[in-house]
C-alpha cells in the first residue's frame, strides 16, 4: 500500500477484529491510509519507520506495552509530535491520567463507537492544522514554535509533555487573559475531557517546575484560573 505520510493512521492492536472494525471507518473517509502492528515492538519500529500522520495505540499489547511505546514516542525529538489516540479497556481516571502523562493526546475506552474515533481523529487534525499555522509566540523569557514542538526559556530548550505544550500554547495565545480551568481542560484534550480539572492544576504546577526563571510568567487567578503575564525577569 502506498502511504501518504501526512494522512496514514498507524493502528497498533493485537485483536484483528478492532483493526478491521477501524480501518473499515477510516477506509470511507479517503483522505486516510491505513498502516498496522499487532505488537508494541513492531509498532515502535513502524512509526519511526513510516513518521504516520497520526496513531491509534492499544495499552495491552504483546512484547511491549502501549504506554512504553507512547513514551518512547513521546521522548523522541524525531516522533514527539505526532498525535496519539490510546484505545484501551482500561477506563478509570487513574487509568486515564496515567496515559495522558505519558503523552497521549486522547484516550478512548473500550468498547468504543469507531464513528466516536473518527471525531476524536477529526478533533485533533482541526487542531494540528491550525497550530501549524500559528507563528512563533514569544512572551517574556519563553518562545513556543508550535510547527517545531519546542520551547525555549532564555533561549534555552526546555522538554514538555504534550499536555503542557498544549496549555502554555493556550496561554501563550492570549497573554494577558483568564483562562478558566474548564476551558484549560477542553482547549488541551479537544474535547469535554472525562477526568477531573484538578488535572490543570497538576499540569500547570509541573510546567511552571520546568519553566525556571519564567514560572512566575503563570499567575493563579484564585477561585477561576490561570492567565500568563509579560515578562518574568523583571
Amino acid at each position: 500500500m502506498q502511504h501518504n505520510r501526512n494522512k496514514t493512521v498507524l493502528i497498533v492492536e493485537d485483536e484483528q477484529d478492532v483493526i478491521d472494525l477501524l480501518a473499515i471507518r477510516l477506509l470511507k473517509d479517503t483522505s486516510y491510509t491505513i498502516s498496522t502492528a499487532n505488537d508494541g515492538v513492531a509498532g515502535l519500529e513502524k512509526a519511526r519507520a513510516e513518521l504516520p500522520w497520526i496513531i491509534i495505540l492499544d495499552l495491552m499489547l504483546p512484547k511491549m506495552s502501549g504506554l512504553e511505546v507512547c513514551r518512547m514516542l513521546k521522548s523522541d525529538r524525531l516522533t514527539r509530535g505526532i498525535p496519539i489516540i490510546i484505545l484501551s479497556a482500561k477506563a478509570s481516571e487513574a487509568d486515564r491520567l496515567i496515559g495522558l502523562e505519558v503523552g497521549a493526546d486522547d484516550y478512548v475506552t473500550k468498547p468504543f463507537s469507531p464513528r466516536e474515533v473518527l471525531l476524536r481523529i477529526k478533533v485533533i487534525e482541526r487542531r494540528r492544522s491550525a497550530e501549524i499555522e500559528d507563528e512563533r509566540l514569544v512572551c517574556g523569557l519563553i518562545t513556543l514554535d508550535p510547527i517545531r514542538h519546542q520551547v525555549e526559556v532564555a533561549g534555552i530548550p526546555i522538554r514538555l509533555t504534550t499536555a503542557e505544550f498544549k496549555l502554555l500554547s493556550l496561554l501563550m495565545k492570549k497573554p494577558g487573559r483568564v483562562h478558566s480551568r474548564d476551558i484549560l481542560l477542553t482547549g488541551a484534550w479537544g474535547y469535554e475531557a472525562l477526568i477531573n480539572t484538578r488535572t490543570v492544576d497538576t499540569h500547570i504546577g509541573r510546567l511552571r517546575d520546568k519553566l525556571g526563571k519564567a514560572a512566575n510568567s503563570i499567575e493563579t487567578v484564585r477561585g477561576f484560573g490561570y492567565r500568563l503575564v509579560g515578562d518574568s525577569d523583571s
